[in-house]
């Protein structure tokens, strides 16, 4: 078994994608433009979402959610307003908040899920509290029973950075939908590969037309003419250059509209490998005395495995990172870890609501491995392996 590589992601394009990429060159149209609109309708289709914008990266999906609640009339979000996000995460789903003048609450998480602890948020909740930002970690779902009650009941926005978990389900309703807004990534190790890619979904016209104006320099040059946000002239020498939001330069290629369009015919696939190899995972180690696994909440599309190091061996993580890493199992930390530990957090304007004891926990005791589309049961089965044999020899 020594052979094995156990790799945190790997390539899950075929020749499909490749002609794909073929077709844009030779339609000599590069830029954003009918392939990325086809994968946006298709997308939104699929998962039963009345808009879909397709910009960069999963990290210009938030920056545009948090834009565009900040710049639409009917939310009123403005500078100083807390939004309570989970103190595990990956750091851009934070950054927008701070870049907006708005502040970042960080809450702990549940121990189980790994997501944000509903009981906490609501101790976080004050008369500036505007938008409780989820995350569905690793391919997990929220409990969105509890978080679209509290929001319901303090007239709070819910929005969901969705991308770990793009396919997951609670209560057959697709993570990323939950909220008023949900983000998705495309990068290389997400579930779906667009080379760099990611998505917004929502069902809110005024939200989706701010998100197209401000994904492309703020114009209304993609606008309808009925849009909400400003009458056009009908004289395309004036529309194409008028510009009513602070934008950016976040556009997708082509070439990654017409990937998306391959990769979410495979997507079932995708998925429905994950999860065998996901039962393997658990079959495994959901009984180990001291490690303690991720529990799901509606369907899991299990991005990854995580593994928290418990009782007698919750001082090991770094030795056995380490004995993992050296037999060729890819190990890395369970997201960013408790986010407020990074330098970086004296850079911005945040606030730390109760103890972080769960969030400090798995920084310092977890780690996890990776998950695809692959038939992973000998690489997990090297896993268990490894760690048992570590586990005789320390303790």
């Amino acid at each position: 078994m020594k052979n094995i590589k156990y790799n945190l992601a790997s390539d899950s394009w075929g020749s499909e994608e490749i002609s794909a990429i073929n077709d844009v060159i030779n339609s000599n149209r590069y830029t954003m433009g009918p392939k990325v609109k086809k994968f946006e309708n298709e997308f939104a289709a699929h998962f039963n979402s009345d808009y879909a914008i397709m910009v960069n990266s999963g990290s210009s999906a938030n920056l545009l959610m948090i834009a565009s609640l900040f710049y639409s009339k009917k939310y009123d979000l403005k500078e100083g307003d807390e939004v309570i996000v989970p103190a595990v995460s990956w750091s851009t789903t934070y950054y927008p908040v701070d870049q907006y003048g708005l502040k970042l609450v960080f809450v702990d998480v549940d121990r189980d899920t790994l997501n944000i602890s509903p009981e906490e948020i609501k101790k976080a909740i004050s008369p500036k509290t505007k938008v409780i930002f989820a995350v569905n970690l690793l391919g997990n779902p929220c409990n969105f029973d509890e978080l679209i009650n509290i929001c319901k009941k303090n007239n709070i926005i819910l929005i969901e950075d969705n991308c770990e978990s793009l396919g997951a389900k609670y209560q057959d309703k697709f993570t990323g939908t939950c909220g008023v807004m949900g983000s998705f990534s495309f990068f290389f190790s997400h579930h779906l590969q667009t080379m760099e890619g990611g998505m917004i979904l929502t069902d809110d016209k005024n939200l989706y037309e701010l998100c197209v104006s401000l994904r492309a320099h703020g114009w209304i040059r993609d606008l309808p003419d009925d849009n909400s946000i400003e009458k056009k002239t009908g004289n395309s020498f004036y529309d194409s250059f008028n510009f009513v939001t602070p934008g950016y330069g976040i556009r997708p290629l082509e070439m990654s509209g017409a990937i998306g369009s391959v990769q979410l015919q495979k997507m079932p696939f995708f998925i429905s490998n994950r999860k065998k190899n996901a039962s393997i995972f658990k079959s495994l180690f959901e009984n180990e005395p001291n490690i303690s696994i991720q529990q799901e909440t509606g369907m899991s599309s299990w991005f990854g495995f995580s593994l928290l190091l418990t009782n007698k061996l919750s001082t090991f993580r770094d030795d056995l990172v380490d004995i993992l890493m050296a037999n060729n199992i890819e190990c890395r930390p369970i997201v960013a870890g408790n986010f407020t530990k990074n330098p970086v957090i004296k850079l911005l304007n945040y606030d730390i609501c109760g103890e972080l004891s769960v969030s400090d926990e798995i920084d310092k005791n977890g780690f996890f491995v990776g998950n695809d589309f692959r038939d992973l049961k000998n690489e997990i089965h090297y896993l268990h392996k490894l760690i048992k044999d570590f586990e005789k020899n320390v303790l």
